[in-house]
């Protein structure tokens, strides 16, 4: 078949955050729909940076040509996985067949240390495909272009439809949400006081090895998990709840949510069939610490945790300098190799030159 786009040639770059949710979401139905709505704060230090370069082929021979690197270097398991991925969009992107891709990703934390590599990296892949969906057929309005995004995002990594918004987003259907949907998540900064937009988020790496179960595992758990139903109203409460305290700037409020959603989504692992547990002796050593630190000090400073051991620590930014002082002399030595990661809320993804 002759290739409708002879001749046209191109690249695109995009980079995109990674995000720590706030109320989770946490078992899945579908085409990667999830059980309850969640939301979660955009992240600016913890990135992916993806390129893509596109060649026509002489002709489609109805094939996905792919040449994918991972900072700098063939990654076969990667790559495996893009190519299935790719393959899966072709009805969503019917110029995939047509094209030779070279893919280079990298991102500016190191894999499996606490942080969503799903996330971001899926949301930077989605955002130059869309791209160059939009190169080809003249462009769509902005909005659209996200909502594109955040759909095919999704279709590769639940979390990573929220990565393609600034400071805040929403996924997942809410009555109490306009315009929330489980096809793609929304922006959300609009309706929050301006002290959470500057938020810091310090990730303390308790283990930097390999969960023991996935996250694709875990979600599919709660299909037979007997305390599911009663967590999927739960998470709903609980997005009313935040979202009210967020409006009021009540970060005592904040915080007290998020560290019930933290400590229930490690509950609901330790209660599936089979159990796991993936917080470590020093997770909760740290959480013990910020609880006694938090009375002592009368300092606003709360953790979250996704799934696995590591710690996010949530702080508004005219604290940052106590809380990171005591990060450093306390809670340090609860970490691997005493690694932390200082990240805070970001401005969303950068389409890169």
């Amino acid at each position: 078949m002759a290739n409708p786009f002879k001749n046209i040639q191109g690249v695109t770059a995009w980079r995109a955050p990674s995000n720590i949710a706030l109320v989770k979401y946490w078992g899945k139905f579908g085409q990667q729909y999830p059980r309850n709505a969640s939301i979660s704060f955009t992240l600016n230090n913890a990135f992916t940076e993806t390129s893509i370069q596109y060649t026509a082929k002489e002709s489609s021979d109805k094939n996905i040509d792919l040449n994918f690197y991972f900072e700098g270097k063939e990654n076969p398991k990667f790559a495996e996985k893009i190519q299935r991925f790719l393959e899966s969009l072709v009805q969503q992107f019917p110029f995939l067949p047509y094209f030779s891709l070279e893919i280079h990703s990298q991102n500016s934390f190191p894999h499996s240390t606490g942080i969503a590599s799903s996330a971001s990296s899926m949301a930077a892949l989605a955002l130059c495909l869309t791209s160059i969906e939009n190169e080809l057929d003249g462009g769509m309005y902005p909005s659209l272009f996200f909502e594109k995004a955040s759909t095919i995002a999704r279709l590769g990594s639940g979390s990573a439809c929220r990565s393609v918004y600034p400071f805040l987003a929403v996924w997942g259907k809410h009555n109490h949400v306009q315009f929330s949907s489980n096809e793609h998540a929304i922006p959300f900064a609009d309706n929050v006081h301006p002290v959470f937009k500057t938020f810091k988020d310090a990730i303390l790496i308790v283990s930097s090895e390999e969960k023991s179960v996935s996250s694709r595992a875990g979600h599919a758990l709660m299909d037979n998990n007997p305390f599911a139903d009663a967590r999927y109203q739960q998470a709903n409460n609980n997005l009313d709840l935040l979202i009210n305290a967020m409006k009021d700037g009540n970060i005592a409020k904040f915080g007290e949510i998020i560290e019930n959603e933290a400590l229930t989504l490690h509950a609901l692992m330790m209660c599936s069939s089979p159990s796991y547990m993936l917080m470590q002796p020093n997770t909760l050593k740290i959480i013990d610490l910020i609880k006694t630190y938090r009375t002592e000090k009368d300092v606003p400073l709360y953790y979250t945790l996704d799934a696995g051991p590591n710690v996010h620590l949530l702080y508004p930014s005219e604290n940052a300098d106590e809380v990171e002082n005591f990060i450093k002399h306390t809670l340090l030595d609860f970490c691997e190799n005493q690694k932390v990661i200082f990240d805070e809320v970001g401005k969303g993804p950068i389409k890169l030159k």
